[in-house]
């Protein structure tokens, strides 16, 4: 017994002891890829973008941005857009890299698959209200809204749902430099169902990508319909199904080949985003057919509880006795991890109530984060306010404009702006690692969501409170800059702000 004890014990010392190895492991192997990338990082100017291509289905459509444009080339990530009409389905799938998801509009559910984890929450069905059968068993469904940011790991199957009132608009990040990718830098996108066009598989990315490059928008936006039109009618099913013989899948999930031949979706024009003709049951819809309508603060109350018993989990198996806080692999598992962290105003890091706020999704907030290596930040600024002028010391940053408009200055080693335009809702632009950014509110107000590659990303103000500026002798700036004692001393002074200032009042002299 005592040498069954003792093997225990050691078996689960080094479970921890490579699972941090593990950890430790992935994150250089991904600064190793990053650095491998950074001849592509030779920027002259950038360009606020748009999405390229568009692929629509039965209930929405899938938009993606050019992933060969240079600064996602020198950032090694993809970036795309869906929208979900009503009762509409986004087909399980998984992709090759990590991704981060962000609610720009609507709500719905989300569910995740993660290998192993036992199907402990029920959903009644129809056939089990009129019959009295067992209810449907599977893994944990969670619920979204506007503002929030969603993890996912690479390889692992989902799928989302919009049982809102409105059209659901979400953009999501993929890393395809991460370490977790062990395929090139291309994304992919594997469906376990359902036959998609074959250029929403691979990312948006067309056969010959040289014959758009002269022909104008329209005529360009045309011929990809076409396009889309004629790879459902030849497509024998674009899901990972439709490439086994039906035979075997018949054997393997004990069916009829007729059942097989369906799940191939061989004559499936739907698309990727399907529509629902009974609404999706879940265990929360199921209670409020039983009950009426809570408040909105009811409804608060409840996803506060929610997020607090899954933080509780996460933090069950913690060691204690004074033990070094380090995450060794034991602490969390996938089964009992959250996905979701929302961003409204109640969680915001930092808030002027003249300026915005700012609200920071991170490896500390969202443990998960920390081993995909990404991070999040929406910022919100009111009229004319800005964000203060400062550079990623340790990440690539891919900003999605959600509302309004603002100006936008990225300058580089050189001293020179690469980019400085207005900027607006839909579009996204990448801030290179260590590229100084300033961003000003217009009179309509600006917001963003920015997606960084790194689980801690940190950033250093160049004015402000926090800023390098206050944190260097008044000596040294007068000297450096080549003006006044009291000059340096203003410089230094005259913001009290932290990250968002607000518009300046009065005329400038």
């Amino acid at each position: 017994m005592a040498l069954l004890s003792f093997s225990i014990c050691f078996l689960v010392f080094f479970h921890g002891c490579f699972a941090h190895i593990d950890m430790v492991t992935n994150h250089q192997q991904q600064q190793q890829r990053r650095l491998s990338r950074q001849s592509e990082c030779q920027l002259q100017n950038l360009n606020a973008l748009q999405p390229k291509h568009r692929f629509r289905s039965e209930a929405g459509e899938t938009e993606f941005w050019d992933q060969n444009e240079q600064q996602f080339q020198c950032a090694g990530v993809a970036f795309l857009r869906h929208k979900i009409q009503r009762r509409g389905l986004l087909l399980p799938s998984f992709t090759n890299a990590p991704m981060l998801m962000y609610i720009v509009q609507g709500e719905g559910i989300q569910g995740a698959v993660f290998p192993g984890c036992a199907e402990t929450f029920q959903s009644p069905s129809q056939e089990h209200r009129q019959q009295r059968s067992s209810p449907d068993q599977h893994q944990k469904i969670r619920r979204f809204k506007e503002g929030d940011v969603i993890a996912l790991p690479a390889g692992i199957s989902n799928w989302i749902y919009n049982n809102g009132q409105s059209q659901l608009v979400l953009v999501a990040l993929v890393d395809v430099a991460n370490s977790h990718n062990q395929l090139d830098v291309n994304f992919r996108k594997f469906f376990l169902a359902g036959n998609p066009q074959e250029g929403l598989v691979r990312g948006g990315q067309r056969q010959d990508r040289s014959q758009w490059q002269s022909k104008s928008y329209r005529r360009q936006h045309e011929e990809e319909q076409e396009e889309e039109e004629e790879e459902r009618r030849e497509s024998d099913g674009n899901n990972l199904l439709s490439g086994f013989d039906k035979n075997l899948l018949a054997e393997v999930f004990e069916i009829d080949t007729r059942l097989a031949r369906k799940l191939q979706n061989e004559r499936d024009n739907r698309g990727a985003i399907v529509r629902v003709e009974h609404e999706i049951q879940t265990p929360e819809t199921a209670e409020e057919e039983q009950r009426q309508q809570g408040s909105e603060e009811e409804e608060e109350a409840k996803e506060e509880e929610e997020r607090s018993e899954e933080e509780r989990e996460e933090r069950r198996p913690r060691r204690s006795r004074g033990e070094r806080e380090s995450r060794n692999g034991l602490e969390e598992t996938f089964c009992t991890m959250r996905l979701k962290h929302r961003t409204d105003s109640s969680f915001a890091d930092i808030f002027n109530p003249r300026g915005g706020r700012i609200t920071t999704v991170n490896g500390f907030n969202l443990p998960i984060l920390q081993w995909l290596q990404l991070s999040a930040e929406r910022g919100v600024l009111y009229n004319n306010a800005l964000y203060a002028p400062h550079w990623n010391i340790n990440a690539h940053s891919i900003v999605y404009i959600t509302r309004g408009n603002g100006r936008i200055q990225i300058v580089s080693e050189n001293g020179e702006a690469i980019f400085d335009d207005q900027v607006q809702e839909g579009q996204v632009i990448t801030i290179p690692q260590n590229h100084a950014v300033l961003k000003k509110a217009g009179r309509q107000g600006f917001e963003w969501i920015a997606f960084k590659t790194n689980a801690n990303a940190q950033i250093s103000q160049l004015a402000g409170r926090v800023s390098v500026m206050r944190g260097l002798p008044v000596d040294v700036l007068a000297n450096s800059f080549g003006i006044s004692r009291e000059e340096a001393s203003r410089l230094k002074q005259n913001r009290q702000e932290v990250s968002v200032f607000s518009p300046r009042r009065g005329p400038q002299q």
